[in-house]
C-alpha cells in the first residue's frame, strides 16, 4: 500500500491581493493556524413515494447558494498590520487566493472576500495575537494544475 501524498502547512497559502493591474496576491506573515470552509446552503423537500403511499418519506436536498470562509490565528507580524487593517477597513471586498500545493500540482480558489473580523489579543507574558474571519463575495474560482 502507498502512502498518501500530502502538503505541508507552509504550502497551504491564504494571499491577499493588491489594487494593481494584475492582482499582486502575498501572504500575510504570521499565521499559525488558517483554514478554508466551502458550504452550501440547502433547502429540503419532501418526496413521497407514489407506489406506496405509507412508505417513510424521503428527502430531497437543493442548493440554494454556496460559501466559502477563511479564518486564521497565531502572530501579529508588524509585516502585516497594515495589510489586515487595511483589508478590514475597506468597504470593499478584497481579492484573496488561497493555495495548497502538493508535489503533484496545486489547487487554487481566487475571488474575493470581506475580512469579517479581526481580533487582536495578547497575555501577559505573551505576544500580540491575531484571528482573521473572511467571508466571500461571489463564487471563488477553483483552478487545478496537477501533473499526471
Amino acid at each position: 500500500m502507498a502512502p498518501p501524498i500530502t502538503a505541508r502547512f507552509g504550502k497551504f497559502r491564504v494571499l491577499l491581493g493588491n489594487s494593481a493591474s494584475p492582482i499582486v496576491y502575498a501572504a500575510p506573515c504570521g499565521f499559525t493556524s488558517k483554514s478554508l470552509t466551502l458550504s452550501k446552503s440547502l433547502s429540503e423537500v419532501s418526496l413521497p413515494d407514489c407506489d406506496e403511499p405509507d412508505a417513510p418519506i424521503v428527502l430531497g436536498r437543493d442548493v440554494e447558494s454556496i460559501s466559502a470562509a477563511v479564518s486564521g490565528e497565531g502572530v501579529l507580524a508588524a509585516s502585516a498590520v497594515t495589510t489586515w487593517l487595511d483589508a478590514y477597513e475597506s468597504t470593499d471586498s478584497v481579492p484573496v487566493k488561497v493555495e495548497i500545493e502538493f508535489s503533484t500540482g496545486i489547487v487554487t480558489w481566487t475571488g474575493n472576500m470581506h475580512i469579517e473580523s479581526l481580533e487582536i489579543g495578547a497575555e501577559q507574558g505573551g505576544r500580540v495575537t491575531l484571528n482573521v474571519s473572511m467571508q466571500s463575495d461571489g463564487a471563488l474560482v477553483r483552478t487545478d494544475t496537477f501533473v499526471p
